[in-house]
């Protein structure tokens, strides 16, 4: 939590106006009873004039009025802070979690990530900010009773002494006990939160596979888990109430049996007698008050320990400055291996290839054969565990994100769109492209006749993920977003699945004639996607078994005349050679 602390900066004024405005609030609620006191002694006891007993009500809504106006400022102030501390934080965790690569996310979990930036962050805000309310104003009402008390008359006050340490042992060892669990409530919202988003992700699949039953029990399993570790730290926090609640009550007990026997040997008044009560129950209603208080503040503290966790992981991708490759190769691997944090086998082993500027690689392989893998080692979203991966002469390792990843163009293997106009999402690629720019783009990628038919044209409204649009709409403006960045190097990961043969055939002939020549990889499952490809890379279980030309790995690559065999049969049924 210290660590957070930093995100306050600026907040300094608000941090000190709503505590002070609390105070202030918390010295005018004290001067109450001694204004019922005299109401009691001299407007009553001594029977003095009606207009008496009003100018002391008035007094005391004046008391009254001043504290709602301190209360006011110190409410906006403390909003102020808190709304406004969090929201750095949560820039701030956006920015160091988008800063993470593949490998932290991955060890992490979207769900918990998820958590921690909304769930967590709000605890957090409503922590900040009932601690500047609050925090400063409960001891000084307790504290400042007792030494009132101490005025009124020394005798009856001792009750307060040992009635005031007993309560701190109470809340404070609450307090303790509770920390630890209520972080353990939080990991357990991870597993929820996690199931939950599995389940709306997936809903077609369980649907289609009719195990909604099994979902909704799995769900049932992982939120009972949660209830109980909610139903336990809350068992241990209601303690609180009625702990606080007895010791008071029995103080107040002691306070009235003194009072009256001091008020029979005439050393006290019974204003005196309702003041030190009153100022007891001041006492009770805080204490209460701060019971809750450190409640939201044990929860609070332990939200942002686990956000202060997510800032503690560092990304493993440091910008190292490696011996340089051979500068005439767009992309070249040397020896290169990649093993996954969360597995103790490599998934890529010993990938050593090299592509010429403005060559077609073709990379193609079974299921789980490592071709995503080894793509996403060129734009370092994984690094290699051994060997190296070059981009025009330079280890990846050496090269700024920014400058590594502004020179290639990535279409993933699940088309992803954003909510927002179709000029929007295409902006991605290149933010200054102007619409002829976009438009050319969106024609390489043989989308033009889907904007033509959208009356909005680049204004057209894209819904969240792209769910107004057809599989293969969304994977050809994917590739068109690519292309407005006009980049060096050119990535499809399977990312023409959706398209039929006759499209497929135009996009890869539309972007052979790209004028400025980018190296292009394709990842396919279609032999007839990569067969014109200058070099086809075959992968099986993350190995080259084949590498050449569509004809020589025919004759030389068993993986590839399968996968091809697989596709082309001639319609006597026999094996196309």
């Amino acid at each position: 939590m210290k660590k957070l602390l930093k995100y306050m900066k600026g907040y300094t004024r608000e941090c000190v106006f709503s505590p002070l405005f609390k105070m202030l609030e918390a010295f005018f609620e004290l001067l109450v009873p001694l204004v019922v006191a005299n109401i009691i002694d001299v407007g009553i006891g001594e029977e003095k004039p009606k207009s008496y007993i009003i100018y002391a009500c008035l007094i005391m809504a004046g008391l009254g009025a001043i504290g709602l106006t301190c209360t006011l400022f110190a409410q906006y102030f403390a909003a102020k802070a808190s709304v406004g501390f969090v929201s750095k934080i949560k820039r701030a965790l956006f920015s160091h979690i988008s800063s993470l690569s593949y490998t932290e996310i991955d060890k992490l979990g979207t769900a918990t990530l998820i958590t921690r930036m909304t769930s967590d962050a709000n605890q957090v805000q409503s922590g900040v900010n009932l601690t500047l309310r609050l925090f400063m104003r409960s001891p000084i009402i307790v504290f400042g009773a007792m030494i009132m008390a101490f005025t009124v008359s020394p005798t009856p006050a001792v009750v307060f002494t040992i009635t005031i340490p007993l309560l701190a042992l109470v809340v404070f060892g609450i307090m303790c006990g509770t920390i630890p669990l209520y972080k353990d409530v939080q990991g357990k919202l991870d597993g929820v939160l996690s199931t939950a988003r599995e389940n709306l992700t997936g809903i077609r699949v369980i649907r289609a596979f009719g195990l909604e039953g099994k979902e909704k029990e799995k769900f049932h399993n992982k939120a009972s888990v949660l209830n109980k570790a909610q139903l336990f730290v809350g068992r241990i926090s209601a303690i609180m109430n009625p702990a606080t609640f007895a010791i008071v009550n029995i103080a107040i007990a002691v306070l009235i049996y003194t009072g009256a026997l001091e008020v029979n040997n005439g050393d006290l008044t019974q204003g005196e007698v309702i003041a030190l009560y009153n100022y007891m129950s001041q006492i009770l209603i805080e204490l209460v008050k701060l019971a809750s208080l450190i409640i939201t503040i044990t929860k609070s503290l332990a939200c942002a320990n686990r956000i202060q966790g997510v800032f503690e992981i560092k990304s493993s991708q440091e910008i190292v400055e490696l011996p340089e490759g051979d500068k005439k190769y767009s992309v070249e691997f040397k020896n290169a291996y990649l093993k996954y944090a969360s597995s103790p086998e490599y998934s890529l082993e010993n990938i050593d290839f090299s592509a010429l500027p403005g060559e077609t690689i073709g990379i193609i392989g079974g299921t789980g054969s490592g071709k995503s893998s080894l793509i996403n080692m060129i734009g370092r979203f994984y690094d290699a565990s051994e060997g190296a991966v070059y981009v025009n002469g330079k280890n990846v390792k050496s090269y700024d994100m920014a400058e590594l990843r502004e020179s290639i163009g990535i279409v993933p293997q699940k088309a992803v769109l954003f909510k927002g106009t179709l000029r929007e999402n295409l902006l991605w690629g290149n933010n200054n492209a102007s619409d002829e720019e976009i438009l050319h783009a969106i024609e390489l990628a043989q989308a033009k006749d889907v904007l033509d038919s959208k009356a909005e044209g680049l204004d057209f409204e894209i819904e969240q993920g792209g769910k107004n649009l057809s599989g293969g709409q969304r994977q050809r403006f994917t590739i068109a977003r690519a292309l407005v960045g006009k980049p060096k190097i050119l990535i499809l990961d399977d990312s023409a699945s959706a398209l039929d043969y006759l499209t497929d055939s135009r996009l890869r002939n539309a972007i052979a004639g790209i004028d400025y020549k980018p190296t292009v990889f394709i990842v396919s499952q279609r032999t007839s996607s990569i067969q014109h490809a200058d070099k086809i890379i075959v992968l099986d279980d993350g190995k080259i078994v084949g590498m050449g030309k569509h004809n020589e790995l025919l004759e030389s690559c068993l993986v590839y005349s399968e996968i091809y065999n697989s596709q082309f049969k001639n319609e006597d049924g026999g094996e196309a050679k």
